[in-house]
């Protein structure tokens, strides 16, 4: 039998396919099934069990795994609240240089030598330098220096 027939061999690139599925379909969840597939693929190249022992290996330590680890790798990877309040602190309260115009109240400033989309409820000219009081997304919320 050629080596590519073999479990140990089928495990590791299923594993792999999940793997590459959690980075299209993320949630962290598939991801602990790749890793069930491989440590079923490291059990069935050393001890060669027989299927109903593969399944039941990759079923137990996909669900473990996931069960035990998924809350705190989201936590610690994934955690938004943190996650947004750090970029809020790195925009709010800064200068930056419209460069356009504003017209209904949309326009564009430079941020840190990029083109950000903003607005404001003011009329702001281009050139003028206005503060960033808001983010939304990847928009900027300015208002005028001036008084």
């Amino acid at each position: 039998m050629e080596w590519y027939y073999e479990a140990y061999f089928i495990w590791f690139c299923t594993g792999l396919l999940f793997l590459l599925l959690e980075i299209g379909v993320p949630g962290l969840i598939i991801f602990f099934f790749g890793i069930g597939a491989w440590i079923t693929s490291i059990l069935s190249y050393a001890l060669s069990p027989s299927l109903n022992a593969q399944i039941i290996v990759f079923l137990s330590t996909s669900l473990i795994s996931l069960l035990l680890f998924r809350n705190q790798l989201k936590k610690r990877f994934f955690d938004e609240g943190r996650s947004s309040k750090t970029l809020e602190d790195e925009f709010v309260g800064k200068i930056v240089l419209a460069i356009t115009d504003f017209d209904d109240g949309r326009g564009k400033v430079e941020f840190k030598g990029a083109n950000w989309d903003a607005s404001s409820t003011e009329n702001i000219k281009k050139g003028q330098r206005v503060k960033i009081v808001d983010k939304e997304s990847i928009n900027l919320i300015v208002k005028s220096l001036e008084i």
